[in-house]
């Protein structure tokens, strides 16, 4: 019987294991970098062990040091979660060997998923539909595009997409060199690419004894840059002969290699209904709660007894009811190539958790600070129904009128994607890992202004609560004295910048009533009730409310946020004119072959990465010219505004 369980990662998936350990009545341990040392998931563990440091790789990537924290702190097991060491070999086999039991599959089997090609080999001849590879040499134009893959990891990382041949050789050095810099492993391969390939993926649980259950399908097709957005289960519009397919395939996959406990396999199929292995996931999964909805079974408490030693129900699984469908809402803007986001989270507050199912599970609580060293997902919100339809809509809205006030986040991406044709209308064909690409600027785009919940109201909203705020006493004043004055009121005015970077002025006016939109510059639009922390607006005979919070310069209304422009502006800092400034936070992992001072390069080239967030970004050139100035080196950490570089143009395109 497992006592004491320490969790060797963070976040989310650290306060979601606690959770249902707590249910069982086991003592939980957590371990924290120095950035995490506030964490909630530190604030929920019965015991707490610090890993000196804030970079993954001198913290939760330390497993002599997770190690020696659990007999530290008197843990009898470890649970990995997800990421970090979650697929280390070496790391169960050291849980093991210190006397500690692992709650996850064997080391061995571990080790034989861990490289996509040896797992590809393996499975040759036990039924298991494969994909062809392609030898980096012998692509052809005709075999494009294709896909460049890390062999080792995961989470979208070492992958690139190939349509150009000339192309290859470089994002094959680009590919190893990510996929050496995340996971120790630079070995890459080749395999066609479906540019309308659905990603199905199937539940396994397996335990000690012989039993493995396939506990459904699950479609995780929505990502970005191949990382999963929107994930649902069961996997719609699959005919049953299909779903058997793949379902027996994950199941003979988990016995080739003795697989116990959780795990996932992951599958593409082709517009023609065609499967293919992709790779087997040794742990629990990010989306594993739309299963948990389906069946009603909690995999966390079933990993926890297999590992004890429990058998599985020989009869088999619980039967599947109704449909789930999780939504990752992260910390960055899509419009903006998904760059992640930092700042204070000062709200995060999604109506109807806990009721209705739906379930918001969430590594952040208000008033964290979102920083640069881990995963931008602040929540995800899963809703269950008994049709896909209802379970679709209830998230949507449930997203809508969430309120979540700091950094920008996808939000609105994810309420649009959930109600887009191409994903409710699944007869179509069009649900696919393609979808972003086809549909990013439309989801992204401002939607109109002057609708009655756009941002035009919401602005004036907001504009109209900060009045109140700031003059408290004005309103009773003119109740008091009746309102009289010598000469009408002039106009005041706010002005703000949206996420868009689109300028509102908002103007308005105090009268017997208190303030009021200037009728000139809103026509049609009255002020029913004005409090500093909500307005309600009438517009052609309807009315509605706007929830407002101020938070220094940013304000949040509704579902909009807004930056408040001073009264004065401030003298804008001395830039050289081509230089290159950071868009986000984070730290300088390469620099393009060739890029020196004195180096000639053109528009859109390449000229360093950045890793924010478990993701790279690639800074390229602004236009033709000169590197007159390399600021950065590798390894420098910057902040969102510092001078990376300075491109100067030819002389004689200059002014």
């Amino acid at each position: 019987m497992i006592q004491s369980v320490l969790v060797a990662n963070r976040g989310e998936i650290a306060r979601r294991v606690f959770r249902t350990c707590r249910e069982l009545g086991i003592a939980t341990v957590a371990v924290h970098s120095d950035a995490d040392a506030e964490a909630p998931h530190v604030r929920e563990a019965d015991a707490a062990v610090p890993l000196p440091g804030s970079a993954p790789g001198d913290t939760y990537l330390r497993g002599d040091l997770v190690v020696r924290a659990a007999l530290a702190a008197g843990a009898d097991a470890v649970h990995p979660g997800y990421g970090f060491l979650s697929e280390n070999a070496g790391f169960a086999r050291a849980v093991q060997d210190a006397g500690l039991v692992w709650i996850g599959p064997p080391p061995a089997a571990i080790e034989a998923m861990a490289s996509k090609t040896a797992a590809k080999k393996l499975l040759a001849g036990t039924g298991v539909p494969l994909p062809p590879s392609l030898e980096p040499d012998r692509v052809r134009e005709a075999d494009l595009p294709v896909l460049v893959k890390a062999a080792a990891g995961g989470g979208g990382r070492g992958m690139r997409v190939v349509r150009d041949r000339a192309a290859l050789d470089g994002e094959l050095a680009a590919a190893r060199a990510e996929a050496a810099a995340a996971f120790g492993d630079g070995d890459v391969f080749v395999e066609p690419y479906l540019e309308r390939g659905r990603h199905v993926e199937v539940q396994v649980l397996a335990d000690g004894h012989g039993t493995v259950w396939a506990l459904g399908t699950r479609d995780c097709s929505l990502q970005r840059r191949h990382q999963k957005v929107v994930e649902e289960a069961p996997a719609p519009g699959l005919d049953d002969a299909l779903r058997a397919t793949l379902e027996e395939a994950a199941v003979a996959v988990a016995r080739t290699v003795d697989y116990t406990g959780a795990g996932t396999v992951e599958f593409l199929v082709s517009d023609r209904g065609e499967p293919s292995f992709l790779e087997m996931n040794t742990r629990l999964q990010v989306e594993h709660p739309v299963t948990e909805a389906v069946f009603g079974l909690d995999l966390v408490a079933q990993q926890i007894r297999i590992a004890e030693g429990a058998a599985l129900p020989a009869e088999g699984p619980p039967a599947a009811h109704g449909h789930a469908v999780e939504a990752r809402l992260y910390a960055e803007d899509p419009a903006r190539d998904w760059a992640p986001q930092t700042g204070r989270l000062w709200r995060l507050a999604i109506p109807g958790t806990g009721a209705g199912h739906l379930r918001v599970d969430s590594g952040v609580e208000d008033g964290d600070l979102i920083g640069i060293h881990y995963d931008p997902m602040l929540a995800k919100v899963v809703a269950w129904a008994p049709t896909r339809e209802a379970a679709v809509r209830k998230l949507a809205r449930a997203l809508e009128q969430a309120a979540v006030h700091g950094p920008v986040t996808n939000r609105d991406l994810l309420v649009r994607s959930l109600r887009h044709p191409d994903f409710t209308d699944v007869a179509a064909g069009r649900l696919d890992t393609g979808f972003y690409a086809r549909h990013l600027a439309e989801l992204t785009a401002p939607g109109p202004a002057d609708a009655p919940d756009g941002a035009g109201h919401a602005v004036l909203a907001a504009a109209l609560a900060e009045a109140v705020r700031d003059a408290p006493g004005r309103p009773r004043l003119a109740a008091r004295v009746g309102g009289w004055r010598n000469l009408p009121s002039a106009p005041a005015s706010r002005r703000y910048f949206d996420g868009d970077g689109t300028e509102h002025e908002v103007r308005y006016v105090w009268g017997r009533g208190g303030v009021a939109p200037e009728p000139a510059a809103h026509p049609g639009v009255r002020a029913v009730a004005v409090r500093a922390d909500h307005v309600v607006l009438e517009a052609d005979g309807v009315r509605r409310g706007f929830d407002v919070a101020v938070h220094g310069d940013r304000v949040f209304a509704g579902r909009h946020a807004f930056t408040a422009q001073p009264r004065l502006a401030e003298p804008a800092a001395d830039t050289a004119p081509g230089s290159l400034l950071a868009q986000l936070p984070g730290t300088v992992v390469r620099v393009a072959e060739g890029i020196a001072e004195g180096a000639e390069v053109a528009a859109g080239q390449p000229l360093l990465w950045l890793e924010a967030m478990k993701m790279e970004h690639r800074v390229l050139a602004p236009a033709d010219g000169t590197v007159t100035e390399l600021r950065v080196a590798v390894g420098r950490q910057v902040e969102v505004g510092a001078v990376l570089a300075v491109v100067t143009p030819p002389a004689a395109a200059t002014p």
